[in-house]
């Protein structure tokens, strides 16, 4: 990814592990290490335990803990509050996407998701993150 050659670590949340497979081709296409998680807590522990992504994308619909407890989650830490979040879904309503960047998200992705808007979304995210950090 052009610009943003420092920030090399993408964490990606989604319970779908085929949805994992692809996203993680894809950041790794844009020059991104990747982690993923099938569980958001996981993703939590690993904040909790001081590990820390350059961008994290979620994916809204998951049991347990959904894409949005998570945002909430990282949103309400100053510890990670200035991490670029990117929300990503396929049954995603208009109340959804409104909750979601109100709580702090910093883009939204649909899915099927192609490489060129995710890069345009993570491109757009660090550059909102880092208005707010200013």
């Amino acid at each position: 990814m052009t610009g943003n050659l420092s920030l090399k670590n993408a964490w990606y949340v989604d319970d779908d592990s085929e949805m994992i497979q692809a996203i993680r081709l894809m950041l790794k296409m844009l020059g991104y290490d990747t982690r993923s998680f099938f569980d958001a807590r996981l993703a939590a522990k690993a904040l909790l335990n001081g590990e820390r992504p350059d961008i994290l994308i979620l994916d809204i619909n998951m049991p347990a803990v959904t894409g949005i407890d998570m945002l909430e989650f990282v949103r309400r830490s100053q510890d990670w509050n200035h991490i670029p979040i990117v929300m990503l879904s396929s049954e995603v309503t208009d109340v959804q996407v409104d909750e979601a960047m109100g709580l702090g998200a910093d883009g939204y992705v649909f899915k099927p998701v192609m490489i060129d808007e995710l890069e345009k979304v993570i491109k757009k995210a660090f550059e909102k993150r880092n208005q707010h950090s200013e």
